[in-house]
């Protein structure tokens, strides 16, 4: 048998393709212009004087870890249904995924 159960479906719009063809053709992909107005427009929102943002979920969980100070020999909790970046970001900053 085979089911496939859907996790999620994004909506792309011309809006945000448009935008990625900018940022695609400025030539900075990570620490352009747009990265910082996300990053100030983000602050501003949660209400922090910074924000930071990375390149993707498994350095953001490997940040959140070391935020916590979760460490070599320490255990991590995880979830069973995930993608493999939580448990790698876990084993990343040394600790032991359960």
């Amino acid at each position: 048998m085979n089911i496939r159960i859907p996790i999620s479906k994004p909506i792309i719009e011309n809006e945000e393709i448009e935008a990625v063809v900018n940022v695609l053709k400025s030539g900075m992909l990570t620490r352009g212009k747009e990265t910082e107005n996300f990053e100030k427009e983000f602050a501003s929102y949660i209400g922090a004087k910074y924000s930071v943002s990375v390149m993707n979920g498994t350095i953001a969980l490997e940040a959140a870890l070391k935020a916590l100070g979760i460490k070599s020999g320490d255990e991590v909790i995880v979830p069973d249904f995930t993608f493999i970046a939580t448990a790698n970001a876990v084993v990343n900053v040394g600790a032991r995924p359960v």
